[in-house]
């Protein structure tokens, strides 16, 4: 299979000019220190449309025929490449269909409808949503827009790399988050081509990894489990096109915890301001957990932005709780005035911040005269939960439970 080349992505660089955001680079002094070197983040959740997914959607589109405009494209998503897609066929007038799962995150359906496409929901999981858009392309001759498996999709996705190399022209690492391998594939393609010696690794869940079981067989295999907070990169088999790209060019795969997942996405949250989604901090997250990987200057693509409020709020209290800034315990305590009053005075001259509590009278397991707490705490790291722990056990009371 021939590799999209440096040309190629220079003239979807040209192409997309007047149509996505050069994206900035940002210089992160917290992962750098944890790294040792130095950090910086592209930001592709800054993108039109909170994602990377527009600059290949719309390379893809822009080189359709007149004729195959005219009958209008179709795409499965469950929210970032609908979006790319809709807003690319919005721009270039082409009718666009986008088949996203039924249970698809209210606000990516809302944003894809926006955008001026005609969406249908369809299916519990995404390999039920592609097959309904293959369907609609064969029965209406509608183009199918696959996200990640052509090369003008790759071309579009490499001009990531192009402005890396320009913003950063002394960039050692590359880190890319990966589910398809578009973006990797891309970025791949556009770096080798004149920087061989930058290493350029793609970054997968550890939940939903399918490129290093298929970079060992020498051909896409597909799993069969990606259960996986990363929805955007839970992809359960290669493509052709981006496996030749990717075993030919890319240095590496690297995956990562869930726990990480979300240490990263609240770390950009609070020290670097980004919204992000946890898909798109899955390099962010791979500098976490092997900082010793990369060599400095390193450059990690964040990669998307479009996250459900809802989500959020779990994942930050879940990143909390990875970092050691969260702490629940159940402690039992004497059913007598002041008892409560008492633990609640400790906590607050040890610096713990009750976030929440619950009393409770009602268990088979309380003698007479007993009651249990559960007391949601917010720490300052891992070691002050622990030092909070061992002077309640000090001060007498009982803990049966923590998380």
């Amino acid at each position: 299979m021939q590799l999209v080349d440096l040309e190629r992505i220079r003239e979807a660089d040209a192409l997309l000019a007047k149509v996505a955001r050069r994206t900035p680079m940002e210089h992160s002094r917290m992962l750098g220190e944890h790294t040792g070197g130095e950090v910086h983040l592209k930001c592709e959740n800054l993108q039109r449309t909170g994602s990377f997914k527009l600059r290949g959607a719309y390379v893809r589109l822009l080189g359709l025929s007149a004729e195959r405009r005219a009958a209008g494209v179709v795409a499965a998503s469950a929210g970032n490449h609908a979006q790319g897609v809709a807003l690319a066929a919005q721009l270039l007038g082409i009718p666009a269909t986008v088949y996203m799962p039924e249970q698809v995150p209210l606000p990516k359906l809302a944003a894809t409808k926006a955008y001026g496409a005609q969406v249908t929901l369809h299916g519990a999981v995404l390999a039920e949503t592609l097959a309904a858009a293959r369907e609609h392309a064969e029965r209406t001759r509608a183009e199918f827009i696959h996200p990640f498996d052509h090369p003008d999709i790759v071309a579009g996705q490499g001009t990531v790399g192009l402005e890396i190399l320009e913003q950063l022209p002394e960039v050692r690492t590359i880190l890319v988050p990966t589910g398809g391998g578009g973006l990797v594939a891309g970025v791949a393609a556009a770096v080798k081509a004149t920087r061989p010696d930058v290493k350029v690794l793609a970054v997968q869940a550890e939940r939903a990894a399918a490129w290093p079981v298929s970079l060992a067989a020498g051909k896409p295999v597909p799993i069969s489990d990606t259960q996986t907070m990363a929805d955007g990169i839970a992809v359960g088999e290669p493509g052709a096109v981006t496996f030749a790209h990717v075993s030919d060019l890319a240095d590496g795969v690297l995956t990562v915890s869930e726990e990480s997942l979300s240490r990263a996405l609240l770390l950009c949250l609070e020290r670097a301001k980004l919204v992000v989604e946890p898909a798109g901090v899955a390099a962010v997250a791979a500098l976490l957990e092997h900082p010793e990987q990369v060599v400095s200057p390193t450059a990690a693509v964040v990669s998307g932005g479009n996250i459900d409020p809802l989500l959020m709020l779990q994942l930050i209290q879940h990143g909390m709780t990875s970092a050691g800034r969260y702490l629940s315990l159940r402690v039992r305590l004497p059913d007598r005035p002041g008892s409560l009053a008492a633990m609640l005075a400790k906590l607050g001259e040890l610096n713990a911040n009750v976030i929440d509590i619950e009393h409770s009278r009602i268990s088979g397991a309380l003698a007479l005269g007993e009651v249990d707490v559960e007391v949601s705490l917010e720490t300052r790291g891992q070691e002050h939960r622990e030092y909070v722990v061992t002077q309640l056990e000090d001060a007498g009371y009982t803990i049966l439970a923590r998380r």
